[in-house]
């Protein structure tokens, strides 16, 4: 690293809008961050997978949850919430939605380089 740098996903480099979401993405010291912001009724099936055309949801990611709560059921049928201040990480092959009545907003560290993105 050469110099410093300072992001703010106020004025994110990229944004990508889905049924009851979005990703807003920023560049960063050669690295990509997503910030999901995902609303009450959200679910990768629903929302995101007619634009992956995948089975599940193929991104790894290592995420921290700002706030909401989202339930995650991988492929072989562990299921668990994420809730805030908890730190995840999914391997490819899982589903995910919103619980309640408040968005989630999860910042991702890994793999929304590609993240509902027309294929």
């Amino acid at each position: 690293m050469k110099k410093a740098e300072l992001k703010n996903f106020g004025t994110p480099d990229e944004v990508r809008e889905f049924p009851k979401g979005r990703v807003e993405l920023i560049k960063v010291g050669g690295a990509t961050v997503g910030r999901a912001i995902l609303e009450p009724g959200w679910r990768w099936a629903t929302s995101v997978q007619p634009i992956a055309k995948t089975k599940s949801c193929e991104a790894p990611h290592f995420q921290y949850h700002v706030s909401g709560v989202l339930r995650v059921r991988m492929e072989d049928g562990t299921e668990f919430d994420c809730k805030p201040g908890d730190v995840s990480l999914l391997p490819s092959g899982h589903d995910a939605w919103v619980v309640g009545d408040q968005p989630a907003i999860v910042i991702d560290f890994q793999g929304m380089i590609d993240y509902a993105k027309a294929r």
